[in-house]
């Protein structure tokens, strides 16, 4: 009895050989993935072994292993922001290409998981089909090798994507939006189908958001939460079509326009799965406006330099006036009671502070940046969400992946440490 082994990296033509093998010659395929499954099963030494290792919190009550609580292993999270999403190319919003030694940085720095945004639109060698370049997704895969590789759990989404999705939930749910939906992740999970659970899958980024600011940041019509969950089951249904691993991969669904507050209202709702424990909701958080994203005064009101309690300037008209620690843990509450205390894992998938340059306490205001990267981080995992912080090369060196704003990356790690997952 000879035995083949055919082996080779993710999208190297591996199935399609077997395939070939299988229809012509007469033999047995085993394949490492089912095997991989059957040696996890409840009862294997493969499980005993993994659950030894990370511990009876992985299990389901059924005692099989649960993904979403294997994902829960998560320490800390980053972006790797304004690269792979770029439209114009990888390098084309001024970051330089993704390397395995940026990987390892980031992993040094103490992270154990990235958040990958990633362009697919402006990728494709057929419009009319929406077949996507086969040499962006090999490049996209290696980008994920890098991370498996090292030992790093992967998120994986669309992301603005020049706005073909989410820039287009106001007008109506669009068949032609949905099947383009459903083409670009049956080509995303079929090539990447080999990765193991270290990959997740994202759906989209923030649908309805620009749209929605327009409107004073609501959704002033319920049948457009409506067409978002349409377009999010059909996410959920082309992945789990196209079997293997992604038949129970962890996927990720957004709420509307990733706030909070539309993700509590009442109106929106998960999307079914054919299997359980295996969903998880994204929502993003720059909060307060005035301390996270505003640039300058304006008649409403000033910015914030310096936010936390024991990080105040006398005399100031710069310190915060709302959003403080109180506000951050009373949010985050919010999405625990409706998403995780009912089975349903969150993920932050960003969260930033602008990084200023002020004129009266510049110390204050790095002390200030630190100390929201801490509170969000840690109140994050204390109520049950994944933390992903957002960042595009200014806390972190795009080519090394080593600390360029110490502070900043201190805060996240003692926020992660002093932070406890509820599950």
């Amino acid at each position: 009895m000879r035995f083949i082994g055919i082996t080779g990296g993710v999208g190297a033509g591996k199935t399609e050989i077997l395939k070939y093998i299988g229809q012509h010659y007469k033999c047995e395929i085993y394949l490492a993935d089912e095997i991989g499954h059957k040696v996890k099963e409840p009862g294997t030494e493969g499980y005993h072994a993994l659950v030894a290792l990370m511990g009876d919190g992985i299990l389901a009550p059924d005692g099989q292993i649960d993904k979403p609580a294997m994902a829960a292993k998560i320490f800390a999270g980053v972006n790797i922001g304004n690269t792979l999403e770029a439209t114009g190319g990888e390098t084309s919003w001024g970051n330089p290409q993704i390397s395995e030694a940026y990987i390892k940085g980031l992993k040094a720095l103490g992270f154990n998981a990235v958040r990958i945004p990633c362009a697919w639109n402006s990728h494709l060698s057929n419009e009319t089909t929406n077949q996507i370049d086969v040499a962006w997704l090999n490049r996209v895969s290696e980008v994920v090798g890098y991370c498996v590789a090292n030992d790093m759990y992967a998120i994986l989404n669309i992301h603005w994507d020049g706005g073909w999705l989410e820039d287009h939930i106001l007008g109506g749910y669009s068949e032609a939006l949905n099947t383009k939906q459903k083409t670009l992740w049956t080509q995303i999970a079929t090539k990447l189908n080999d990765y193991d659970e270290h990959l997740l899958f994202a759906g989209s980024n923030e649908l309805g958001m620009n749209e929605t600011s327009s409107t004073n940041n609501e959704f002033k019509n319920v049948e457009d939460i409506r067409t978002i969950m349409k377009y999010e089951q059909a996410f959920v249904d082309a992945v789990r079509a196209t079997g293997g691993n992604n038949a129970t991969r962890c996927l990720i669904v957004q709420a509307p326009a990733t706030r909070i507050s539309d993700a509590v209202a009442g109106v929106y709702a998960m999307p079914t799965d054919v299997v359980e424990n295996r969903l998880m909701v994204e929502f993003h958080f720059y909060e307060p406006y005035n301390f996270c994203l505003m640039e300058e005064d304006a008649d409403w009101g000033k910015t914030f330099w310096y936010w936390g309690k024991d990080n105040t300037v006398t005399g100031s008209e710069h310190n915060a006036t709302w959003g403080e620690e109180e506000y951050v843990k009373e949010q985050l509450a919010k999405i625990k009671a409706h998403f995780v205390d009912q089975g349903y894992p969150a993920v932050l998938g960003e969260y930033s502070a602008m990084k200023r340059t002020v004129s009266e306490n510049q110390e204050m205001h790095n002390k200030s940046r630190a100390y929201w990267n801490e509170v969000v981080t840690r109140e994050a995992k204390a109520h049950g969400c994944l933390p992903f912080y957002w960042e595009t090369g200014g806390d972190i060196n795009r080519t090394t992946g080593a600390a360029k704003e110490d502070y900043a990356i201190e805060g996240i790690m003692k926020g992660a440490a002093a932070g406890n997952y509820p599950f």
